[in-house]
């Protein structure tokens, strides 16, 4: 009976922050501000949990931000996700083994 009513809360307390914005929100949001604010939410959340991790995975803070260096350098130059990748976690594993 427990293992169903934790089901049951995990489900409601999953399911309750996607309902309740349907619920409550019946118009379009006219203002550009929230607009462009709920539009990079997603990212900023993103790299919030990505960057600690990047930096405390390897056991290592130089090849943390070897990698980190490299892959964003290569992402801003235009590379492609398999790309920064693949060259991010080379360079780390190099790094790791000197």
């Amino acid at each position: 009976m427990y293992i169903l009513l934790a089901i049951g809360v995990m489900a409601l307390v999953t399911y309750l922050p996607r309902a309740i914005p349907l619920i409550l929100m019946k118009k379009k949001i006219q203002s550009k501000f929230l607009q462009s604010f709920l539009y990079y939410v997603p990212y900023t959340v993103l790299a919030a949990m990505t960057f600690p991790a990047i930096f405390s995975s390897t056991g290592s803070l130089l090849s943390g931000i070897v990698g980190a260096g490299i892959s964003i350098g290569l992402a801003f130059l235009g590379g492609s996700l398999l790309q920064v990748s693949i060259v991010a976690v080379s360079a780390v594993y190099i790094m790791n083994l000197f």
